[in-house]
């Protein structure tokens, strides 16, 4: 009896696993089918497009959370709206190229400014939080569940929202809606205590089971060379990390931040866009970093400062 009773319990287990697996299977499916390439939180910004700007931000959250647009309007001698910041967390070149091919008269005449992180890069990096949602899109059902089950079904979850989410906000013309405040600058209202702060960069998350050869690279580099032809400049930046990390002492950082920045340097050659390589910025201090990334308050207008007078126009 108890070895049927067993059998039973497995027998039912097994259907209930196929069962979930199907069905998940299916909502993928249906996921790929209405995703958009750009999603909600890009469509929030694209109104500030609206001002025809000659400058605009794009990228992922240390585009987000460290640019002032409308100082860099004035930097370059330029009305307020000449410059806008249309990056969001976790933002992904895909998506912004996506932005370009649909409003191509507002880019066309512009210069681009994109910066990237690793985990842009690093296959992996597969944490729901990060995983850029156009590349999940672009691996079909049977890979999606392959690369992200049993422990990563997160991500998964993730993808099937923002999909929604993204077409959702296309039906609803989101893009076409108000423009932003601060011409989309977002402040970190405050820094992280200090016994949260990572002791080291090396294990940092973004740098985990590093690996610069998979899709992540692939369409994501492509994506920034097809940006060449929609814009009239395109800069790619790889920004800093907070001064208290130091490269010198950290091989293991060092060596995987150089192998991002030759990826990408590789590509600016090959496609023909300008690569701004940040490693540290003079006079922005350990004091006005919110955490490892992000600097504070008191450091947008030093970041913004420096990184304007690096472009070329």
């Amino acid at each position: 009896m108890q070895s049927a009773s067993a059998r039973w319990i497995a027998l039912a287990l097994s259907l209930t696993l196929l069962a979930w697996l199907a069905a998940l299977a299916g909502l993928l499916a249906v996921a790929n089918r209405v995703h958009d390439d750009v999603p909600q939180l890009l469509a929030i910004k694209l109104p500030l497009l609206q001002s025809k700007p000659e400058l605009i931000f794009g990228g992922e959250s240390r585009t987000v959370y460290q640019v002032d647009a409308g100082l860099a309007a004035q930097l370059i001698g330029k009305p307020a709206g000449a410059a806008v910041n249309i990056a969001y967390d976790a933002g992904e070149p895909l998506a912004l190229l996506a932005a370009m091919r649909r409003e191509p008269e507002r880019f066309k005449d512009a210069q681009v400014v994109v910066s990237v992180a690793p985990f842009l890069f690093n296959e992996g990096v597969r944490s729901a939080a990060v995983y850029p949602q156009d590349v999940a899109a672009r691996l079909g059902v049977f890979q999606q569940m392959t690369s992200f089950l049993p422990l990563r079904v997160g991500t998964l979850i993730r993808f099937i929202r923002e999909a929604f989410s993204a077409r959702l906000a296309a039906e609803q013309h989101v893009a076409d809606g108000a423009q932003p405040a601060g011409f989309g600058l977002t402040v970190i209202p405050r820094t992280q205590r200090d016994d949260q702060w990572a002791a080291e960069i090396a294990s940092h998350p973004h740098y985990a089971n590093w690996n610069l050869s998979g899709p992540k690279a692939r369409f994501e580099i492509g994506a920034l060379c097809d940006m060449v032809a929609l814009s009239r400049n395109l800069t790619v930046v790889v920004p800093p990390w907070a001064p208290r990390y130091d490269r010198a002492r950290d091989s293991a950082w060092r060596e995987k931040e150089d192998q991002v920045v030759a990826l990408v340097t590789d590509a600016g050659r090959r496609c023909g866009f300008d690569v701004l390589n940040i490693p540290s910025v003079p006079g922005l201090s350990q004091g006005n970093y919110a955490d490892e990334m992000h600097v504070n308050a008191s450091g947008v207008p030093i970041y913004t400062r420096y990184l304007v007078s690096r472009l070329k126009r």
